[in-house]
């Protein structure tokens, strides 16, 4: 039989989505406009600084995934890669937000693009191994679900903190000092989540003899191997994982457009702080709802039922590209209710997906799972930046210096409404006939619990 999930493990796990949800959002939410209205870099230019050090992070990924599993099957514990991550990300998480004063629009790309991608590989360091343990330590389907909405629930509040408090720390955006500060302040939390939440990785015994060192060519060529077998063998896992890719995106469009929406459609930097609150609030609310209803419908129905309230209320914020005003808050809270089923229910189902595919292939693939999953999840919320630096591109936006106001043309206002509403709609639109072909249920997990439980 296996050992009970226990409180600690609980909280010491959720407690890593501080960092997490600080990673998550923070750059999301200010990265983009960072570079475009404090560092006067063309929108053009900003967007490929924000993807092109997102497609080192989706490259990345999959090799940290293969170095974890090797790693739980030398010392049996994913530990070692969570704690360097967590110690190095606060410098490089700073660094983002450090360039001097005075460097010309170029220049400052370049070092952002620099920082942030050390920033990214700091982070898969942790994440990757992060997301693999719950299959390691939450023994059944029932857990695992009580594991993932703990973790959900801490990351809404992280979210709801930085996404919130992120611009208030860094003041009204005409000051440089201002975001480096931020990034000093989120970058510790940051850190400091990581930390905690690597203490929830049990240490067993090796699984395996020590494998000999390889060469960088042998390790690539054979975590790309091990990720390309991974997605072909397993249908549930396509189906949670592109699904969930294509709601990422729309969940990217939205956070990158938060921002451009507060400052030039509601004419107030501070009101990204009232749509953060907006979205999250009602996401950490209905967290338990969420919880009942999976135990009602299972996971798969329920995380249907939150994509179709996601796309109904980000439909729903259309009007805001010819009416701007404070209605926008309604539909926003409505889109966070969706937010936390879109966070907690594929977060709980992908261990179902590792526990099935061992049970048909082998144990010892969950760096390989979340590797790819990571790597997914921040191909999606990168390209919803791109998307969005794209639209304003071809609409003509006007980039800034800090401390410089400029009036946007009406074609670029309708580009930031567009990519706020009508393109993160149809992306949750586009996701559920993906989302539709996953065939796990509870009844596979249960017959499964039922037997180990019989076994001596």
């Amino acid at each position: 039989m296996t050992a009970a999930l226990r409180p600690g493990t609980v909280t010491r796990y959720a407690v890593g989505s501080v960092g997490t949800g600080g990673f998550g959002t923070l750059p999301g939410l200010v990265l983009l406009y960072y570079l475009t209205d404090a560092l006067a870099v063309p929108a053009l230019v900003a967007g490929g600084v924000v993807t092109l050090a997102k497609v080192w992070d989706v490259v990345v990924n999959p090799l940290v995934g293969y170095a974890s599993d090797r790693d739980l099957a030398r010392t049996g514990s994913r530990r070692r890669l969570m704690v360097i991550g967590g110690f190095t990300i606060p410098l490089t998480f700073a660094l983002t937000f450090a360039v001097p004063p005075g460097l010309d629009p170029w220049m400052s790309a370049t070092w952002v693009f620099v920082a942030f991608v050390l920033t990214a590989t700091a982070f898969s360091l942790f994440q990757v191994p992060y997301i693999a343990l719950p299959v390691e330590i939450a023994p059944t389907y029932d857990d695992r679900t009580r594991l993932l909405a703990w973790r959900v629930a801490i990351l809404a509040v992280a979210i709801l903190a930085f996404g919130g408090g992120g611009p208030i720390l860094r003041g009204d955006g005409d000051e440089l000092w201002g975001y480096l500060r931020m990034g000093v302040v989120a970058g510790l939390v940051i850190g400091i989540g990581m930390l905690v939440a690597a203490g929830a990785a049990p240490r067993g015994p090796a699984q395996a003899v020590a494998p000999e060192r390889q060469p960088v060519g042998v390790v690539i060529r054979g975590a790309a191997r091990t990720a390309r077998a991974t997605l072909a063998r397993s249908q549930a896992f396509r189906a949670l994982f592109f699904a969930f890719v294509l709601q990422a995106l729309g969940v990217g469009l939205l956070l990158a457009g938060a921002q451009y929406v507060a400052t030039y459609l509601l004419e107030s930097e501070a009101a990204v702080t009232l749509l953060f609150a907006a979205l999250i609030a009602p996401a950490l609310l209905t967290m338990p709802l969420w919880s009942a209803v999976t135990r009602r419908l299972g996971k798969e129905r329920g995380f249907i039922l939150a994509t179709v309230l996601f796309a109904v209320a980000t439909a729903a914020m259309i009007p805001v590209i010819w009416s701007p005003g404070p209605w926008i808050y309604g539909p926003t809270a409505l889109a966070g209710i969706a937010y936390a089923g879109l966070q907690v229910l594929p977060l709980a189902m992908l261990p179902d997906v590792v526990e099935d595919d061992a049970r048909r292939h082998g144990a010892g693939a969950g760096g390989a799972f979340s590797g790819l999953w990571t790597a997914g999840e921040t191909a999606g919320m990168a390209l919803g930046g791109t998307l969005l630096s794209l639209l304003l591109a071809a609409t003509g936006f006007v980039p800034s210096a800090a401390g410089v106001d400029v009036t946007q043309p009406s074609s670029a206002l309708l580009g930031i409404g567009i990519g706020f509403s009508v393109l993160p709609a149809l992306l949750a639109a586009a996701s559920l006939p993906i989302l539709m072909r996953y065939r796990l249920r509870r009844g596979d997990f249960d017959r499964s619990e039922l037997s180990q439980e019989a076994s001596p």
